[in-house]
């Protein structure tokens, strides 16, 4: 009996040390839950982190970045739920400005940010993410990319199931599922899994579109636009990618919102010489222009040329905007080539369209840049320069020059401002000194003399042509930037009032001090992240 009472208590032991240990197994998970479900990797970790991993999924990203600020939530959700997968799913981030993390972002072609990219196979296969960005649509992206490449379809009822009628499918018909087409065809799918979606079949009359006759090999493109599909035949890997390239755009995209543009958007701003046009789809002449743009980017598909057509009144306004243009310059045409090559044509009628593409095709528009209207009245004390007024008002005036760059969003030009308007009062009676700014959200920045990396940037123009940058080291106050001008000044007074300099007059002092006190205030406490100034280009 006494063995037996043992006996359960060894049991019951038994039973509280598994206890414990499922107890410190489930917090253990919790806390990584909690903690550690987004992985941070650095350069001292990256390589060897991702080399244990058969998938992983790596943000690169920039803490002041707010489209980086937008998905962190979403990212850290999206970990959470496919770290309970099974088997887990690993989600990392890299912050690409830490000075050492910056190899990777070359590495990994880091052109935009946030980035992610899928690597596969310890990192051996990297593939760029086209998925969503909320969390459920990271959750279901990933749980595909985990499937296989390409998958059969059997019937009709499994075309409902894999294809998605807004996306592009990319089916593969084959006589068996066998041979050097074949091959090619799973070869292809592997390496473009992340981008679309795959299936292959023995039999053509399940695929929703096309000629249902065909017994192939054949490779069959199922889109939402233009013809619906498009058919091709030749299985080298090389005319595969071509084929798919042509054919995976619509001949004219319409700027929206909808989100299933976007990736539509991605392939027009990376992969082309981007035609736009912009008009009121319910002005006058808006069905004749619209057939006239249609039929050029028809004529024109699988050029270097990608088109898109918006509405001012739905959203395309925005594109006003970045293109620094106003409505009425509308109906126009805006063409933007690799660098800052820019051609427009505003105001344009159907007639015109067709001879002015004839002409820019054949070389003979030239480029041209945009400036806002010189202003027919410019007395404030800061004075406004445009890109048609640089030449005249800051090299050909004979004036030593403080010239800002700055965009009126700009949380630190907003900042700045009073101390720019307390140095151009101080300068008032100095006919020799001339404080300005120069909006780049309606001009052309000068890239070639200005390098300008972010707002607000500030140069010092002397009178003999010279260009000095400041630097905010010195400081975000009235006098950091009067012994700034006066140090920088070709037409220096002499030495005794060179030794004044900035030993500003009380009465001068109280003018700045009473603009400034409150943005000067604020400029010092970032002065020693000199960085932080700029909202980054």
């Amino acid at each position: 009996m006494e063995a037996v009472r043992l006996s359960g208590r060894g049991l019951v032991v038994c039973l509280v040390v598994v206890l414990v240990a499922a107890a410190g197994r489930i917090q253990a998970v919790e806390e990584k839950t909690k903690e550690e479900v987004v992985l941070t990797l650095d350069n001292s970790n990256f390589t060897d982190t991702v080399s244990k991993h058969d998938f992983i999924l790596a943000e690169f990203y920039a803490p002041w970045c707010k489209f980086c600020q937008k998905l962190a939530p979403e990212y850290e959700k999206a970990a959470s739920i496919l770290f309970n997968h099974d088997p887990p799913i690993t989600l990392a981030k890299t912050d690409i400005t830490v000075e050492d993390n910056r190899d990777l972002a070359l590495k990994f072609n880091v052109q935009g940010i946030p980035a992610l990219k899928i690597l596969r196979n310890g990192g051996e296969i990297v593939q760029n993410y086209k998925g969503p960005r909320d969390a459920d649509g990271i959750v279901q992206y990933i749980k595909k990319q985990l499937g296989p490449s390409s998958v059969e379809i059997k019937s009709k009822d499994d075309v409902a199931a894999v294809i998605d009628e807004k996306k592009i499918f990319i089916a593969g018909v084959f006589p068996e599922f066998a041979g050097a087409e074949f091959e090619n065809f799973t070869k292809l799918a592997k390496t473009l899994q992340s981008e679309y979606d795959f299936g292959h079949t023995l039999d053509a009359k399940v695929l929703p579109r096309g000629d249902s006759s065909v017994k192939g090999p054949l490779i069959r493109l199922l889109k939402a636009f233009d013809e619906l599909f498009a058919d091709f035949k030749d299985f080298d890997l090389d005319a595969i990618r071509k084929f798919i390239e042509e054919e995976d755009m619509p001949s004219v995209l319409v700027h929206s919102a909808d989100p299933s543009n976007e990736v539509y958007m991605g392939k027009f701003k990376s992969r082309f010489t981007r035609v736009t046009m912009l008009l009121n789809f319910s002005s006058e002449n808006a069905v004749a222009l619209k057939s006239k743009f249609y039929d050029i980017a028809f004529l024109l598909k699988g050029g270097k040329l990608g088109f898109q057509i918006a509405d001012l009144e739905a959203g395309g306004d925005s594109l006003l905007q970045r293109f620094k243009l106003d409505e009425s310059r509308a109906p126009l045409v805006f063409i933007q080539e690799g660098g800052d090559k820019k051609y427009f044509k505003t105001n344009v009628e159907p007639d015109q369209l067709v001879p002015w593409f004839k002409k820019f095709l054949d070389g003979k528009v030239e480029p041209r840049k945009i400036s806002q209207p010189i202003p027919q009245e410019n007395n404030e004390p800061v004075k406004v320069v445009v890109l048609d007024s640089l030449q005249d008002l800051v090299f050909n005036s004979g004036k030593e020059v403080l010239l800002e760059f700055y965009a009126p969003w700009c949380i630190h030009c907003k900042n700045i401002a009073p101390t720019f308007d307390a140095v151009a009062t101080f300068y008032e009676n100095d006919t020799n000194v001339m404080v300005a700014k120069f909006d780049i959200t309606l001009n052309d920045i000068p890239m070639e003399i200005f390098e300008v990396r972010g707002y607000p940037t500030i140069f010092f123009v002397s009178s003999k042509g010279k260009i000095v940058e400041y630097d905010y080291n010195r400081g975000g106050n009235p006098e950091a930037f009067i012994a700034f001008i006066e140090e920088n000044r070709a037409d220096k007074k002499s030495k005794a009032e060179d030794e004044i300099q900035v030993d500003v007059k009380k009465e001068s002092d109280d003018v700045i001090e009473s603009k400034t006190e409150e943005s000067s205030n604020a400029i010092e406490e970032e002065k020693d992240e000199p960085t932080s100034i700029k909202d980054e280009l």
